[in-house]
């Protein structure tokens, strides 16, 4: 996949638009649970799409940070889903969202120590060996810290993708999220992230809420537009990094294609933009 790529999620209630307009976006990802199935329409439709696109799947369910063991039933059907497809990237979160059997709803946080360290890269191990393809771990958005944790964020995720060769997805609305709800810096954040690791960007619109104690609480909820806050954090990001691909995600109250369209043209703008100020740079 170029770098110089901004996408967004699959919907079907796009399919019309999609196929009948002009190409307007440079890839499509998919959530790998939704196509787990063994055929019909969501299939038919991802044929199509696989066709022309790249494609970027977008694991929730692995629960890479849960302290028991991966679902090896789970795994096979996402060994299958990425065969059958071949997507130009894979990703997962790091969260847990199971245990005992029982599977949850939500994507869970961890807290960051050396035990949490060695269960996330044992995971992350087995999943790179069993699918043969290079991960990529997000970066959570998150509500809740632990007194357990003896590092940060940003050096855990080093970590994890030293020891294990994965790359990492700089999901830069999650930072933003976690910044205002647990009041650090986002800028100093994005600055002592492992850039060098990073393989894609995600982008999102958070809704506002208050805390117990009618302070500001920001929710990952993938239903607006992009913050300008969080516009101006993903070109800090860019600064560093380069141009990266890059996904508009919006799962909830979903907007006609034309909005998201405009939305993925803003980060291809970005996009474009830093490709120029690096090449200027390089010919001075």
């Amino acid at each position: 996949m170029k770098a110089v790529s901004a996408g967004t999620g699959l919907k079907p209630e796009h399919d019309r638009d999609i196929f009948e307009s002009a190409r307007a976006v440079d890839f499509f990802e998919i959530h790998a649970e939704n196509y787990m199935g063994a055929g019909g329409p969501p299939h038919h439709l991802l044929r199509r799409i696989a066709c022309d696109y790249p494609l970027s799947v977008h694991g929730v369910g692995l629960s890479i940070g849960g302290a028991g063991p991966l679902d090896r039933d789970h795994l096979a059907r996402l060994k299958k889903l990425i065969g059958d497809y071949c997507p130009a990237i894979f990703s997962e979160h790091l969260a847990w969202s199971s245990h005992d059997g029982v599977y949850l709803n939500d994507l869970l946080p961890l807290p960051y120590n050396a035990a949490t360290l060695d269960c996330v890269v044992r995971h992350i191990d087995e999943v790179q060996h069993t699918l043969d393809t290079r991960m990529l771990l997000e970066n959570p958005s998150t509500y809740v810290s632990f007194e357990a944790s003896d590092m940060d964020e940003a050096e855990f995720l080093r970590a994890v993708a030293a020891r294990t060769g994965c790359g990492l997805l700089l999901d830069v609305n999650n930072v933003y999220v976690s910044s205002v709800n647990h009041g650090f810096d986002a800028a100093g954040y994005i600055d002592r992230f492992p850039i060098e690791f990073v393989g894609e960007i995600h982008l999102a619109g958070f809704a506002e809420d208050q805390d117990a104690d009618a302070g500001r609480l920001l929710i990952d909820a993938h239903g607006a537009p992009v913050a300008d806050s969080v516009w101006l954090l993903y070109r800090r990001t860019l600064a560093r990094s380069g141009p990266v691909p890059t996904l508009i995600e919006w799962d909830n109250d979903v907007p006609d294609f034309a909005s998201v369209v405009a939305e993925v043209s803003l980060a291809r703008a970005a996009l474009i933009e830093e490709t120029r100020r690096r090449d200027e740079r390089h010919a001075a």
